[in-house]
């Protein structure tokens, strides 16, 4: 896990800080803050790639919808099949919850 360098109590509080945010605003609010537009696109484009990888789009489709590059593409893919399963954990909660979005 590459993120395992970063660990310790500086990450916990940066995580545990988020974990407190209740609400889409409250995320808004807080990652209009804490980022700037190009990196929240970023990251915004990161997890659609990865909802779309899950629900079985091919590349060209993603790279279509979501503006990807093959190069994100593979390597949100490589985080996805070989990672720490957090994708599925989260797409699986966002399922339960009734989210259509994410299937």
């Amino acid at each position: 896990m590459l993120i395992n360098e970063l660990k310790g109590n500086a990450l916990d509080d940066f995580f545990q800080g988020i974990l407190t945010l209740e609400s889409i605003e409250e995320c808004y609010a807080f990652f209009d803050d804490l980022c700037t537009v190009n990196e929240i696109k970023t990251l915004m484009q990161r997890f659609q790639v990865a909802k779309m990888l899950y629900n079985h789009k091919t590349y060209c489709e993603i790279e279509e919808e979501a503006s990807a590059s093959s190069a994100t593409i593979s390597r949100v893919k490589r985080s996805l099949y070989h990672g720490n399963d957090s994708y599925d954990v989260i797409f699986r909660r966002m399922q339960e919850q009734g989210d259509s979005s994410s299937e």
